[in-house]
């Protein structure tokens, strides 16, 4: 008789985990499940109002230049006050600012909801409450990054960076088509007041949350600290050139989404519905692109994937833009917020995975700063030159732009993936793996 071998009975009681399971293993963690639940509903409600936010500017002017200027005035704050979101990141405890920016936003809505249902509403009001949501992100954005680690930890951390970036685009699917339903049907007032509500389940899931994130005491001034941030990040070569790629795609890449309302009208003639089918069909791209990260373990070959995802975003707005059929449109699109959402996530899983806990919050500033404050930059200057040129040429300009900043990446990986092991194996982790194996081969292929 054979005698038993001991390692098969380990193999047969302890299966490895299913593809599914690895991809939602973030969501065994309590916390991140109330979060995950209650940010849900509440972005479907943010994206719904971002939707009809451009079309009410769109119907009350008619022009592309205040499309793009109301798009700076909402995030332009991101880039001028994030330093301040992010030393307080680090500085208070993390659960109790989100609600108070959540809490904020909820306000927000419900005011421009009221203006809108009462036909009060003018561009002049859209302007100050898109600037003090702006504000609130500065804040926001950089808490509820920080945030992550504290639901899951570090091990589970690229999970949950993954899942929050999909449970986004889900939202980014639902909210438009609902929103150019309602808009075309009952009025933009709806989706303001709807969005105003949603904020209910987030708050409620934030305060059920049982976390440990005390205050974290400085010795220095927040000048000081927000300085030190910002020297970490300049002289740390591949979060420096992170940044400034995703930088790059955010002033101009993004405008395409700014110009949206002038693709679905005047090119395409979709009007309000199409506007939302437009929308949609990125966020079912960029919903692939995060699951795509979700079923990875590891952060190996993901700078090669933020080279590559950059060139494919580049391609895919130049093709839209010489597109004049709507269906030809929407399925250029669905690859364009693919590969932007994958750009971007990787992006932000490979500089969390690098960050001392201690800097999280500042530097996530920096990132938020890249990521949304260089946008309005981009919205403003692509508005200006859609109004002179056209908004297929600019958005074609953007695509070539994307792609030469994908091939400067690319070219600088050899290099930059020295510093990247070392920064990962300093934090004795790397989306689970043990450090020790980190030694063995390089990060960045």
């Amino acid at each position: 008789m054979q005698a038993p071998n001991p390692a098969a009975e380990v193999i047969e009681t302890n299966p490895a985990p299913s593809r599914w399971a690895t991809t939602l293993r973030a969501l065994r963690h309590r916390n991140f499940q109330l979060f995950f639940g209650g940010q849900l509903i509440s972005l479907i409600g943010t994206w719904m109002q971002t939707v009809a936010q451009s079309w009410l500017v769109y119907r009350l002017t008619g022009s592309a230049l205040l499309l793009g200027a109301v798009g700076f005035a909402s995030q332009i704050p991101v880039f001028l006050v994030a330093p301040i979101g992010g030393i307080t990141a680090d500085r208070v405890n993390r659960q109790r600012l989100v609600i108070a920016t959540q809490t904020a936003s909820m306000i927000l809505a419900g005011i421009l909801a009221w203006l809108t249902r009462s036909g009060r509403v003018q561009v002049w009001h859209i302007f100050v409450l898109a600037a003090l949501l702006g504000v609130v992100n500065a804040f926001d954005i950089p808490g509820r990054q920080s945030f992550l680690v504290d639901m899951v930890g570090k091990e589970d951390l690229m999970n949950a960076i993954a899942l929050n970036s999909s449970m986004f685009n889900g939202a980014r699917i639902i909210g438009p088509a609902i929103a150019g339903i309602l808009v075309s049907r009952i009025g933009e007032g709806w989706c303001f007041a709807a969005n105003s509500v949603s904020y209910i389940a987030v708050i409620v899931g934030l305060t059920l949350m049982r976390v440990h994130c005390p205050p974290r005491a400085s010795g220095h001034s927040p000048i000081e600290d927000i300085v030190e941030g910002f020297r970490w990040v300049s002289q740390t070569k591949i979060i420096r050139a992170l940044l400034l790629l995703l930088g790059l795609i955010s002033l101009v890449g993004m405008p395409y989404t700014v110009l949206m309302p002038v693709f679905a009208d005047k090119i395409l003639h979709g009007g309000a519905r199409g506007l939302g089918i437009l929308m949609g069909a990125t966020g079912v791209g960029a919903l692939f692109g995060a699951l795509t990260l979700a079923t990875k373990t590891g952060v190996k070959g993901l700078g090669r994937w933020v080279a590559m995802s950059c060139a494919a975003f580049g391609v895919s707005l130049f093709l839209f833009s010489f597109s004049s059929w709507f269906w030809v449109s929407v399925a250029m699109l669905i690859p364009a917020g693919y590969s932007m959402m994958l750009q971007m996530a990787c992006s932000n899983t490979l500089i969390q995975t690098m960050v001392p806990d201690q800097l999280r919050g500042r530097v996530m500033a920096v990132y938020s700063m890249m990521f949304m404050g260089m946008a309005p930059i981009g919205a403003l200057f692509g508005g200006a030159l859609a109004h002179r040129v056209g908004a297929p040429i600019t958005v074609a300009t953007g695509g070539i732009a994307c792609v030469l900043g994908a091939i400067w990446f690319g070219r600088a990986l050899p290099e930059l993936r020295i510093e990247a092991r070392r920064l990962i194996i300093a934090q004795g982790m790397a989306g689970g793996e043990p450090a020790q194996e980190l030694d063995a081969q390089p990060v960045e292929e």
